[in-house]
């Protein structure tokens, strides 16, 4: 096992990225329309998948992307094309939404707590890479068990995220919501080509 002062740099250095903070307004954009049950399912649903994607990541994340002779670069750079068609969906206007009075689950709620929220927004790339790095800091089930409760300290975050955007969504109002929305449909453009950017200079070192 690590030193405590270590899995707490762990902890920052993951949230840093993760930045669940940063996607508030993202959530407000996806999530407009819905009523305040399907929000908090989303939430739920996003939170889990980001503990389980870096859960697999922590245990099976490097043998698996071995075994399909993936890179972490391929993996960025088709997240990267993923985000930019979400990014001009938003920027159209054209994003799906749930109306208020749909009681049932449906596909739409799923989708959009798993792709793009979970992955590659807040688990993508970046996050994915470093807890497999972090893996390898150390050795023993005592090493893994700490960074698996690392982890879920970092969905208990997201979770809170999300019930805190509701909150930020109401001060904006429809028309400020409208606005953010847009505004972040650029930022996601602008994220998915540097997404896809590193990728590709991954995967050519010598555009680099």
């Amino acid at each position: 096992m690590l030193e405590f002062t270590e899995y707490t740099k762990i902890f920052i250095s993951l949230f840093a990225i993760i930045d669940p903070v940063g996607i508030i307004p993202i959530i407000i954009a996806f999530t407009a329309g819905m009523t305040a049950q399907k929000r908090e399912r989303v939430g739920r649903m996003a939170s889990l998948s980001v503990l389980f994607i870096l859960l697999a990541a922590l245990l099976l994340g490097e043998a698996i992307l071995e075994f399909f002779g993936i890179s972490i670069h391929s993996f960025r750079t088709a997240g990267g094309i993923l985000l930019l068609l979400m990014s001009i969906n938003m920027l159209i206007g054209d994003k799906p939404k749930l109306s208020p009075d749909d009681n049932t689950d449906g596909d739409a709620t799923s989708s959009i707590a798993i792709v793009p929220l979970s992955t590659p927004l807040l688990a993508g790339p970046g996050a994915i890479s470093t807890v497999i790095l972090d893996a390898h800091k150390g050795t023993g089930t005592g090493h893994y068990g700490v960074m698996a409760l690392v982890l879920i300290a970092l969905s208990l975050t997201v979770w809170l995220t999300f019930l805190i955007a509701p909150w930020v969504s109401k001060r904006l109002g429809k028309i400020g919501s409208n606005i953010v929305t847009r505004l972040m449909g650029l930022l996601l453009a602008a994220i998915a080509v540097e997404f896809m950017a590193g990728g590709i200079r991954g995967l050519f070192p010598a555009l680099g």
